[in-house]
């Protein structure tokens, strides 16, 4: 199945996950701008109004650099929205998506049907994570048209599978848009997603690094210095699994090999954590692909970076 036309002429088969807190409308301009799919969660706009003030820029911003470049269009935007029941900003949000007429929508801890369809009531679509192959059957059966699968390594939120096991099972039956996130910060890396049957690359933490998002510059600089083996997989901070940079942990007093498990129910995102110390403020999240990240600077640097990689993969993969 081809890809739908929003997601055809991107500059890089990339979409840049939105990242609690950090992602905001100064990153998602610039990716859009460098020819990937920026995007943010809604619950970074706050209080409920600055949402609105948020989507009316990136449109208007996205629209009058399509108008000037007509010969290199900015890719869309997409908004994160988190289905879940401790979220009670969900209705006004997706109201105001289908204001706008956010091209994408992407969908998280939980598939409403109601949701997918307000994104097509405007020629919008919605792509839903999922950790396993049996969460991506509910998302389908629900109206959502495409998949992120987030396998193990992932940051914030992640699942515990290899992406090669759940990537096949997932092909096996699906043949819609299919995404792949789980330490991908290079260009080799998108490729390689491709090779194993995703259409697009899902990349978060590596941005975190750059000039644009809004992270301290601590925090931007433990990403560069800092590689798989600084990452830790807990549950104690949000009652979901994700991984978290381990100097974070340490620096709020607590021993990253040794937290205790938290309580699913707890779940809160209006409050944004389970310990005094906060996800995502206090306690870092990060993949385990930041190895890749060597230095801080604009985004579109950063993208043209994976541009160039990407192709000298391809280039690479066709002579061997």
């Amino acid at each position: 199945m081809a890809l739908p036309p929003i997601l055809q002429q991107l500059r890089l088969p990339i979409i840049g996950s939105p990242l609690f807190i950090i992602s905001n409308p100064d990153l998602v301009i610039a990716q859009c701008k460098a020819g990937i799919v920026g995007s943010f969660p809604a619950l970074n706009a706050r209080p409920e109004p600055v949402l609105e003030e948020w989507l009316k820029r990136i449109t208007e911003e996205l629209d009058r650099h399509n108008q000037e470049n007509p010969d290199s269009p900015a890719a869309p935007f997409a908004v994160n929205q988190i289905v879940h029941g401790s979220n009670p900003r969900l209705e006004y949000d997706v109201e105001m998506c289908v204001k706008y007429k956010v091209p994408i929508m992407i969908t998280s801890l939980g598939a409403k049907e109601w949701v997918n369809e307000a994104a097509h009531s405007y020629g919008g679509i919605t792509l839903h994570d999922i950790i396993n192959n049996r969460f991506a059957k509910k998302a389908i059966e629900k109206g959502a048209d495409g998949l992120i699968a987030v396998a193990t390594g992932a940051g914030g939120h992640a699942g515990t599978q290899s992406p090669f096991a759940l990537i096949q099972e997932i092909r096996e039956w699906f043949n819609g848009p299919l995404l792949l996130s789980g330490s991908i910060a290079s260009g080799d890396a998108v490729l390689a997603a491709q090779a194993m049957g995703a259409d697009l690359a899902y990349i978060g933490s590596a941005f975190i690094a750059t000039d644009e998002a809004n992270a301290t510059e601590g925090y931007k600089q433990a990403i560069v210095d800092c590689g798989a083996d600084d990452i830790v997989y807990s549950n104690l901070f949000t009652g979901v699994w994700g991984n978290y940079l381990r100097p974070s942990i340490e620096s709020a007093g607590l021993d990253p090999d040794n937290l205790p498990v938290s309580d699913p129910t707890k779940m809160d995102f209006g409050s944004g954590g389970n310990t005094d110390a906060k996800a995502w403020k206090d306690i870092w999240g990060s993949g385990q692909g930041i190895g890749a990240v060597k230095t801080t600077g604009p985004a579109a640097q950063y993208i043209d970076k994976l541009y160039d990689e990407y192709q000298a993969a391809r280039a690479r993969v066709l002579a061997a």
